[in-house]
């Protein structure tokens, strides 16, 4: 008997020619023929065929279409020669009527049933494997002789006609080290799944226990490794059972066939297009993908939006790729909400400033244009006044509709956690990300100050125990956008506010959020969100990681995202309609500075238009 070890070395008709003989005790190809591309099988009545080819160019990421028989035809000229699709996989299953009435070593019996049947031959990630051992990454299933673990999700696939299901993965261990050395190895590998479409806590995708694959066999952990997820060919398996054809059949999950083309017709990305990997979430944990070129676009603006007008020292409280990472998760949340409202004027009526408001509504402008679920909530004595606002951002297009505008009180313990969650359940939760923007912050005595130590407490709502809920359930994650240190979710850097801001001591923000985006003047950080949603949106990397490498590339949008983005003009309208109301500026020396002969504030948003 031939052991695993030697048909690694094999040539793949080597190896076809030992399958269709001999049938060797082994019990998947992993490994086997390293550096060739092997090709998942599914076979189908030709009636079906168009269907199922145009189901796979609508799902890419899991089902790489490699070739398609004619009906009838055994062989694949193009990926073999000698080759006879009947006997050249370890194994195969039979279904009819969408049940799997048996495995078999052969199909020749069914050679007649053959002449009106195609095959289609799907890219694997076996093929891979190589290539991420060549790039120093242990693949563990490899190590340990085993197939590779394979998982139903609940991620739909892109239907067409009678072929629908949810997207199988295979999930490999991989060492936190390298995890992006892991995503740069299989990127470009498109015919073998390229690059991961999740990296991190498997119940994102529906796993509900990694112990218990669907198809292949469990894979040990080593420490500090990171379940990483590939789209899988078995996904057309999942098809073939839901279309219910009268005759059908595939390869055995993990007894793929063996090709003789070698995977060495690797595009090389420009450095601009290289992916890399962001931790964007502990609880639980997850991990997002972005190209160079975007991510440098982020970085850009972060710096952008970090100068200091009024030469407050905010330099101190900047954390870099805060942005990056904030808008990262804000992009992966299916439901958003935000707050604003900070009445330093607590002598006029209405106390608010204009810095937050214009800033929160371009967040939410963007939001509705990616057709997530988007919200605000503010202070009570505020409602009429933000009803308003919003009113009249929808009137002047800034808006595509009015976004919900709710209000919080602390009724008991549990008023906060039933306000974010379907009844209180912190398994549900109604909003992914929360998002402060100028919103005034508890300090660590209980209170609420302005930039010049005045306690404003009566006029704040505890807003802040959301962000403080927020924290206990798994899966929501807080930005703070600020621009001194007393705004909810400045939490984050309260030692350096407390040390470089004037009054610090009295006036640091105790609660925290997970992210901290701080801006000489927090609209530009509202802004910066803004656009970099937008650059995020048109990364095909992101993209593509985003849908799970499933239905179509999303650019299409790309106009109405990009309608959806601060301006000038837009600011300009917004001021005017707030100073209408009788908001007034918090931000005057700010304003009043000029850059190229222009008022600083709005030049900044030039800047950041060009950045798009």
């Amino acid at each position: 008997m031939i052991l695993t070890g030697g048909l690694k070395s094999l040539l793949p008709h080597v190896l076809r020619r030992i399958i269709r003989c001999n049938k060797p005790s082994i019990s998947n190809t992993s490994g086997m023929a390293e550096g060739y591309k092997q090709a998942n099988i599914v076979i189908l009545p030709k009636s079906l065929a168009d269907d199922f080819e145009k189901f796979c160019h609508a799902n890419e990421g899991p089902l790489p279409l490699l070739y398609k028989s004619k009906p009838g035809d055994w062989k694949c000229p193009s990926l073999s020669s000698d080759s006879d699709i009947r006997t050249d996989c370890l194994q195969y299953r039979v279904y009819e009527h969408g049940a799997c009435t048996g495995s078999m070593k052969s199909l020749k019996e069914y050679s007649e049933q053959f002449k009106d049947m195609v095959t289609f031959y799907l890219g694997c990630s076996f093929s891979f494997e190589k290539a991420v051992q060549n790039a120093g990454i242990p693949v563990r299933n490899v190590e340990q002789k085993c197939n590779v673990s394979m998982y139903k999700t609940a991620v739909p696939c892109y239907s067409v006609s009678t072929f629908c299901c949810n997207l199988v993965v295979t999930m490999r261990p991989i060492p936190e080290n390298k995890l992006e050395a892991a995503v740069v190895a299989t990127s470009e590998l498109k015919e073998a799944h390229g690059a991961p479409i999740h990296i991190g806590y498997p119940g994102l995708l529906g796993i509900q226990d990694l112990s218990k694959p669907d198809y292949g066999d469990p894979v040990h952990f080593h420490p500090g490794d990171i379940p990483v997820f590939w789209a899988c060919g078995v996904t057309g398996i999942e098809a073939v059972i839901n279309c219910r054809a009268p005759l059908a059949f595939t390869h055995s999950p993990g007894c793929t066939f063996i090709t003789d083309l070698k995977n060495d017709n690797i595009t090389v990305r420009s450095s601009r297009e290289v992916p890399q990997v962001h931790c964007i979430s502990q609880d639980p944990l997850h991990y997002s993908i972005v190209s160079a070129e975007a991510a440098q676009k982020i970085k850009t603006l972060e710096t952008l939006i970090g100068i200091d007008p009024g030469d407050r020292g905010i330099i101190h409280l900047c954390h870099q790729d805060e942005l990056l990472k904030a808008c990262l998760s804000i992009s992966h949340a299916q439901s958003v909400l935000i707050t604003t409202g900070f009445p330093t004027h607590f002598t006029y009526e209405p106390p608010e400033e204009n810095d937050g408001p214009p800033g929160a509504l371009a967040i939410a402008a963007i939001l509705q244009a990616l057709e997530k679920e988007v919200a605000i909530v503010t202070d009570q004595r505020a409602m009429n006044l933000n009803q308003k606002i919003i009113e009249e951002a929808v009137h002047l297009g800034i808006l595509k509709r009015p976004v919900p505008l709710l209000s919080y009180q602390r009724e008991n313990a549990d008023s906060a956690l039933m306000f974010l969650c379907e009844n209180g359940n912190p398994g549900r939760p109604r909003f992914h990300h929360l998002i402060a923007i100028e919103r005034a912050g508890m300090a660590a005595d209980g209170n609420y100050y302005n930039a010049r130590k005045v306690n404003i407490k009566h006029l704040v709502d505890p807003i802040d125990e959301l962000f403080l809920a927020a924290q206990t359930i798994p899966g929501v994650s807080t930005t703070g956008v600020g621009d001194g240190g007393n705004e909810l979710g400045m939490g984050k850097v309260k030692d350096a506010v407390k040390k470089h801001i004037k009054n610090g001591d009295v006036i640091a923000c105790d609660v925290e959020a997970d992210f901290t985006v701080v801006a000489g003047v927090s609209n530009w950080g509202g802004y910066a969100i803004a656009c970099a949603l937008y650059i995020l949106s048109t990364c095909e990397v992101h993209d593509r990681y985003l849908r799970k490498a499933v239905g179509f590339p999303q650019l299409s949008k790309k106009m109405v995202w990009l309608s959806a983005l601060p301006s000038v003009t837009k600011e300009e309208k917004l001021l005017k309609t707030l100073v209408q109301h009788g908001v007034r500026s918090g931000k005057t020396a700010s304003l009043e500075m000029e850059v190229d002969g222009l008022p600083f504030y709005n030049t900044h948003s030039l800047m950041i238009e060009k950045m798009l």
